[in-house]
């Protein structure tokens, strides 16, 4: 298992990057809200020689619109993964399964190059959806599990273990260039 970190602007620009892999970095939300520590964050795991990923935490409604200000404002380097975070929001909504669905395949029609795949909690991949697509591969969160053990039955790409004193997460590759050749694949 490789370890990687995810961060957002909650998390310093200058995170520790000994012993990881990856770093997934909040770029945006909804149609409005870019991480004002992105740039930062980004240059940080770059120059550390890390595989980095970008993710957008999705609102219900408006996907065409959230998916286009997502990839305007997400670097767009070869082999960058691209995420949306699935997950109710803070006024207690979420969005639908199939918008869920929707938003990941636009993504990858406005980036077919890029990996784009979808980042849950266990909660939602078992109550709440119904398609099982994870688009390019699953980001399965769940903290009871022993990193690299979620206790689910669907394929996943990386797994989302604690948020204790950060979010750790490892990823099912063999090695570090396994990870990169799927990246840029």
């Amino acid at each position: 298992m490789l370890r990687g970190i995810d961060v957002s602007s909650y998390q310093s620009s200058s995170y520790d990057t000994d012993g990881l892999s990856f770093v997934f970095i909040k770029a945006t939300e909804g149609r409005s809200y870019v991480n004002p520590k992105l740039a930062a964050q980004t240059k940080r795991g770059r120059d550390a020689g890390l595989v980095v990923g970008f993710y957008h935490f999705l609102w219900p409604g408006n996907l065409t619109e959230q998916a286009e200000y997502f990839v305007s404002q997400a670097p767009e380097t070869r082999g960058d993964i691209l995420a949306v975070d699935w997950e109710t929001t803070g006024g207690g909504s979420h969005a639908s399964n199939s918008e869920k669905d929707r938003f990941l395949r636009k993504v990858k029609e406005l980036r077919p190059d890029h990996k784009v795949i979808l980042y849950c909690n266990r909660h939602f991949w078992l109550n709440f959806d119904t398609t099982s697509y994870a688009g390019d591969g699953l980001w399965i969160a769940d903290y009871a599990a022993a990193a690299g053990e979620p206790r689910i039955k669907a394929d996943w790409r990386f797994h989302q273990y604690t948020d204790d004193p950060l979010d750790k997460n490892v990823a099912d590759f063999s090695c570090g260039s396994a990870l990169r050749e799927w990246a840029e694949g």
